[in-house]
């Protein structure tokens, strides 16, 4: 039994001789292979090279192209700053949606054209292509709070929940068409798995989650799931997530 095939019988509810290892391996295995951390998250040859190595170091079941939060807050203009050896970072500040009627003009960013985004689908490609069935490859979005608060900046969004519930709601809706289409391209690319990153959502409590993220949440897998439907394969309908958001994993896989 390889990764791949462990990986995906674990989510089906099949034995496995082993659970499987999918560490999130961002920060670690650029160390290992001593690369900055900032060509990682740039050059998807680079993520692609240190996930393969350390994967193979630790027999890991996985690679990901998981490296931070500002691929698409940069494709759609975010400010956002670089340092060499940690994540780039979303200037709060300097929020893209600080003025919340910007929300109207935002349009999903073209992933054929050079960014952040279409680099995330080269690193899927190329880790499809050298895992060659082996392993899983797993693709990533961010989940509707988590992008939303990278979009308006955190602490105003908090405010906005009271202020304008009307606005977040939009909002959540924009993000969720947005990661529903770069979920999309990243299994056309080859991804096995979408991982959805939504911790955020444990800031705010259970009414306000049930309200105004779970529904949200929902959709955005259901449509990853129908993704893996289409494809008419063994590998039907797998989303894989990593958000802490109260919520059963069995809601949502």
């Amino acid at each position: 039994m390889n990764g791949k095939e462990r990986v995906l019988a674990m989510i089906d509810g099949k034995a496995v001789d082993h659970p499987p290892l999918m560490p999130i391996t961002m920060l670690f295995g650029a160390d290992l292979v001593g690369v900055p951390y900032r060509d990682y998250a740039a050059d998807c040859r680079v993520l692609a090279e240190v996930q393969m190595r350390t994967a193979e170091t630790f027999g890991f079941d996985h690679v990901s192209t998981i490296s931070d939060p500002a691929r698409e807050v940069s494709d759609l203009g975010g400010t956002v700053e670089w340092f060499d050896n940690q994540p780039p970072a979303i200037v709060e500040s300097r929020a893209l949606l600080r003025d919340k009627s910007r929300l109207a003009t935002l349009k999903i960013p073209s992933m054929a054209a050079p960014g952040r985004m279409r680099d995330r689908l080269g690193a899927v490609a190329i880790l499809k292509q050298r895992t060659a069935g082996s392993l899983i490859v797993e693709g990533w979005v961010e989940g509707p709070f988590a992008m939303g608060a990278d979009l308006r900046g955190m602490n105003t969004l908090m405010l906005d929940f009271h202020d304008d519930p009307e606005f977040v709601s939009e909002l959540f809706e924009f993000v969720v068409a947005m990661e529903i289409a770069f979920a999309r391209r990243q299994v056309e690319a080859g991804a096995d798995v979408i991982g959805v990153g939504d911790a955020a959502a444990s800031l705010i409590g259970p009414k306000l989650y049930e309200q105004f993220v779970l529904p949200h949440e929902k959709r955005l897998v259901a449509a990853i799931k129908a993704m893996g439907e289409l494809k008419g394969t063994t590998e039907r309908g797998h989303s894989y997530s990593r958000w802490t958001s109260g919520e059963s994993r069995k809601d949502f896989v």
